[in-house]
């Protein structure tokens, strides 16, 4: 469960609990203990769930909250037995006892989010408003409890400890809200929580005061915030911020003045309260005079305090810039590396304070990794290896990047007081910077000298693998290096004209190269200029070109040639192998997808119309597994190449992947049309290809064509969606044929893609049932066998038909095991019927096996273990396929066929008469059933010819030995032509619909009565 779901849950628990409270008095007693007990219970789920740094504040707030709570129970618990509860009693000790509580946790927080360095300034913040807030507590809560007669001093003492514990929690929010950084929220909440107990706790003292307290009263609502709050806080993931550093040093002041400023007008605002009530009430003065005057001083003595501190911090920033600007003056004036430490030590030495203990450390270090990560505070553990701590607890680090080989880096390391440290963070930070910048200038310095070597550059130019010319103003040729007989096979250049040099066709490029370097441009963009090699061969160079024209030892042009003849030539192989199809030649999938972006926009633009097309071989797998991946890849390569004459220059034909390819056309819907129909009919022209080895097979290349809009879609991405779904619609249908997109498709696809995930499910929970539809024997009306109709008990839809999920069980391959469930399941239900009624007249189970089923290798074994698992006998069972399994790789069915009946198992031809069967087949197949479709016994009363057809059919079926079964029987006019036609067996609603397994007994003892 998440961080949220449990603060959800938690939030609602609190509800909860507080409506009942509010609703059902009588239920104080165990609501209050359950708010309050849960809240600490979700500080300790807290700590176990984020683990911050330090677990003690943590605990002991949550033990404030149950010694809270506890002195609530004790107190209701009293209330509940019938008595008063004294005053003070156990239950206002308990009470007294969460303030030091609650106050050592916050002062726990202080500390380890000041990092353990004492923070006068933000102590001084919190402090004034305490004040104040103390004065008002004073005046309206804790004076009226010392001036009251009636109450003994132990009494007085239990009252006046409520405002001074208030008080105490007031102030160590308040220094907690004070420390510098960014505030958690868990810290809001806090907050929050404080001033919820704050206004509950006066709310109480008042009604106290004027013997009005009440259980279960709005002043309740302040300490519901303060457990509830408590509770949140553990919750959130930002309580672990509330005991870590927050880094920060300083904090807006502004803003804090303003409050101290706003805090030290209560003692004034104060005073003329009382002044006012006194004159009202003809009082002799006023009575609180002396501390209102006490407080009034106090608040004034912190803000100058504070104040004086301000112009202190100011003062050192003024000094420590002018110490920076010295550092800087020192820095800049360094030449070396070690000039650089030199003036970083001195300038460190300015800015420490005087009399202040410290130690630094530089250090070189070669590293494969370099850090470069400004300056940071730590502790004596993160010191590296083999610098001495020498009893300090705070470093300073700061990490440079020294430029040149090897790599290396500096670290500087001040060991000082934390306080310091942290204090003078950015200080250093800037110091940092500019030391960076020192040594970046030393190392450009040293550069730019080496470079200017003479004898660097001679060796450099003897070296070089690029030809460097200088050009006059002619664009004569002064000087070429020695690597120009190399490269170029010229040995001496100087005085030639450089347009000699070049091709003729790159005279215009080479004069306007010349001239953005003669008008300071440079070469920068430049296209390759083709060259004549002194052996005749044309060579791409890339050129570099410097005016040096003033430079006396110069006086012209300097071209740096380099040849890139081999490296433009494969960066054309590259860019045009990634954008497009290695086989075919064709744009691939990331360019096609490039130009329908840009079309796509451009279209939306100007209003127009592009269409998209996908072309899908059929059956393309089949050709690789049969006839080898070679023949494939050839076939692949003619599909490619006719697709690309016809749609010609006007569209883009890409190859997506596979035996997947696209077309782009910019034409409207009909056009797009006519061009899927061209791309159908030319692909449906058989094709012969070699298969390497010296053969030729011929072999299809038809394919399907999905055709999508721009006008129906939002942008690129859809419509290829678009175009992907009609392709599957046209997969899905007869093929070869092409389908336009539809919106209907998408939710049909939708749809058709649940039950797809769905069927696997299904498979593994066991939610499929079988049914059982009778066969009856037409001359006696018994039951002499049952069909099995499988049925999905769909978890929401309910019970389903085949209709519903068998199309897409066969195109995901989830049929062969739905098939095989539905045989062992058959199998086991028949198998039962004869063990309990061996004399019944069913003497067969029929069930359907789909091509897909029936082609996976193993299934005659699969059928055999089924029988043995069933301990059925193998005339039992009567396999149904279909017409167009037994024509279609009629061998290798047929010799399963054969071993299936060797095995006693009969076959039967479903749906006979309405696939492509031929009539002169019967002869020779290995089956022994034939069930006649029912579109051929619905017509059989009022059809002559459908009459003759049946009865003919039916007499060749006996001459052959061959049994029918007549489907689709629902009137008892059929029934009795069948039987006048010698059909022994039919099967329809008109017998019965199918029915659950137990209905199949008590049919087969009825059924002779039933027909």
């Amino acid at each position: 469960m998440t961080t949220r779901a449990i603060q959800a849950c938690f939030a609602a628990w609190i509800l909860v609990l507080s409506a009942i409270y509010y609703t059902f008095p009588g239920s104080h007693l165990y609501t209050w203990a359950a708010i309050g007990y849960s809240c600490a219970a979700m500080i300790i789920l807290g700590v176990r769930l984020h683990q911050p740094s330090r677990k003690l504040p943590w605990y002991l707030i949550a033990t404030a909250l149950v010694t809270f709570n506890t002195g609530d129970n004790v107190y209701n618990l009293i209330l509940a037995l019938g008595h008063e509860p004294a005053f003070p009693g156990i239950a206002d000790w308990l009470y007294l006892a969460v303030y030091p509580l609650l106050t050592g946790g916050m002062l726990y927080f202080v500390r380890l989010r000041g990092g353990g360095v004492s923070n006068r300034a933000a102590l001084l913040d919190a402090l004034v408003p305490t004040v104040g807030l103390g004065l008002l507590s004073w005046v309206y809560w804790i004076a009226p409890f010392t001036r009251a007669t009636d109450l003994s001093l132990v009494e007085k003492l239990a009252s006046v400890g409520y405002p001074l514990g208030d008080v105490l929690v007031l102030a160590m929010t308040l220094r907690m809200l004070t420390v510098p950084g960014k505030r958690p929220r868990a810290l809001t909440v806090l907050a929050v929580a404080a001033v919820g107990l704050l206004i509950s706790d006066v709310l109480y003292g008042q009604s106290q005061l004027n013997a009005a307290w009440t259980l279960g009263g709005p002043v309740d609502l302040g300490w519901i915030v303060f457990y509830v709050g408590m509770g949140l806080i553990g919750l959130m993931p930002s309580m672990r911020e509330l005991t870590e550093p927050t880094g920060a040093t300083s904090a807006d002041s502004r803003h804090r003045i303003l409050w101290m400023a706003s805090a030290a007008l209560i003692a004034p605002a104060v005073l003329y309260l009382e002044w006012v009530s006194s004159a009202r009430s003809a009082r002799a003065g006023i009575i609180d005079a002396p501390v209102i005057a006490g407080a009034a001083a106090l608040m004034f003595m912190l803000v100058i305090f504070r104040v004086n501190g301000l112009a202190l911090d100011q003062l050192r920033a003024r000094a420590r810039e002018r110490a920076l600007r010295k550092a800087g003056d020192k820095l800049f004036a360094a030449a070396t590396v070690d000039d650089a430490l030199l003036a970083t030590a001195d300038a460190i030495g300015t800015l420490m304070p005087r009399d202040t203990p410290y130690q630094l450390h530089q250090i070189i270090e070669e590293t494969q990794t370099p850090e470069n990560t400004g300056v940071r505070v730590v502790g004596a553990e993160l010191v590296p290896a083999g610098v001495p701590t020498d009893g300090y607890d705070a470093f300073l680090i700061g990490t440079l990047r020294l430029p040149g080989t090897p790599t290396r880096q500096l670290l500087g390391i001040i060991a000082a007081p934390g306080n310091l440290l942290r204090d003078m963070a950015d200080t250093f930070a800037a110091l940092t910077a500019q030391v960076q910048v020192v040594l970046e200038r030393i190392t450009l310095t040293g550069e730019v000298n080496r470079r200017d070597s003479e004898v660097w550059f001679r060796t450099l130019i003897q070296n070089a693998s690029d030809v460097i010319l200088i050009i006059t103003d002619e664009d004569h040729i002064r000087y070429a290096s020695p690597s120009a007989a190399t490269v170029l096979g010229h040995e001496n250049l100087a005085g030639s004209s450089l347009s000699a040099l070049v091709a003729v066709s790159h005279h215009r490029t080479m004069n306007d190269v010349l001239a953005a370097v003669r008008a300071g441009r440079g070469t920068a963009g430049a296209p390759d200029l083709t060259v004549l090699c002194a052996d005749g061969r044309l060579i791409q160079v890339e050129v570099d070109g410097r005016d040096l024209r003033a430079d006396p030892t110069v006086g012209g042009l300097v071209l740096t040639i380099s040849d890139v003849t081999e490296r433009r030539r494969l960066e054309d192989d590259l860019s045009h192998l990634a954008f497009h199809d290695g086989l075919t030649g064709l744009a691939n999938r990331v360019k096609f997808r490039n130009r329908l972006e840009h079309a796509f926009a451009s279209a939306e633009r100007h209003g127009q119309e592009l269409c998209v097309l996908f072309v899908d071989l059929d059956d393309f797998k089949e050709v690789n597994d049969t006839l080898g991946h070679a023949v494939g890849d050839e076939l692949l390569v003619t599909v490619g190449r006719r697709i690309s004459e016809i749609v010609g220059e006007a569209a883009t034909s890409a190859r997506m992947g596979g035996d997947e390819f696209a077309i782009l056309a910019h034409c409207d819907l009909a056009g797009a049309e006519e061009l899927a129909s061209a791309v159908v009919a030319a692909l449906a022209v058989p094709v012969e290809v070699s298969d390497g080895l010296g053969g030729s097979h011929i072999v299809s290349g038809a394919a399907s064509v999905g055709v999508a809009s721009s006008l129906d879609a939002a942008g690129a991405t859809e419509l290829l969606r678009h175009a992907d779904l009609a392709l599957y619609q046209a997969k899905g249908g007869a093929k070869g044929t092409w389908q336009r997109y539809q919106p209907e498709l998408h939710t049909a696809m939708t749809e058709r893609l649940e039950v797809r995930a769905a069927l696997h499910e299904a498979i593994d929970t066991q939610q499929f049932r079988t049914m059982y539809q009778p066969i009856i024997d037409l001359e006696t009306g018994l039951i002499t066998g049952v069909e099995s109709l499988v049925r999905w008990e769909h978890p929401v839809r309910g019970l389903l038909g085949p209709y519903h999920f068998i199309e897409v069980a066969e195109e995901s391959g989830a049929i062969v095991a739905i098939g095989d469930w539905v045989l062992r399941e058959a199998l086991r239900q028949f198998a039962r019927w004869r063990a309990d009624d061996p004399d019944m007249t069913l003497r067969y189970v029929s069930v359907n096996v789909s091509a897909r089923q029936f082609r996976t290798p193993g299934f005659v074994d699969r059928v055999r273990a089924a029988l043995d698992e069933a301990g059925a006998k193998p005339e039992w069972l009567l396999l149904e396929i279909t017409e167009s399994l037994v024509l279609r790789d009629a061998e290798q069915v047929w010799a399963d066929l054969r071993m299936l009946r060797a095995m006693g198992v009969r076959i039967a031809i479903d749906d006979f008469g309405t696939g492509y069967s031929s009539l002169s087949y019967l002869r020779q197949m290995p089956v022994d059933v034939l069930k006649l479709d029912k579109s051929f016994i619905d017509d059989i009363l009022t059809s002559d010819q459908q009459h003759t057809m049946v009865d003919a059919i039916v007499a060749l079926a006996r001459n052959l030995d061959l049994k029918v079964i007549a489907e689709g029987v629902e009137e008892p006019g059929q029934r009795a032509a069948l039987a006048r036609m010698g059909c022994p067996y039919g099967q329809g609603y008109l017998f019965s619909r199918p029915v659950w397994p137990a209905e199949i007994v008590a049919l087969a003892h009825a059924e002779a009565q039933l027909v």
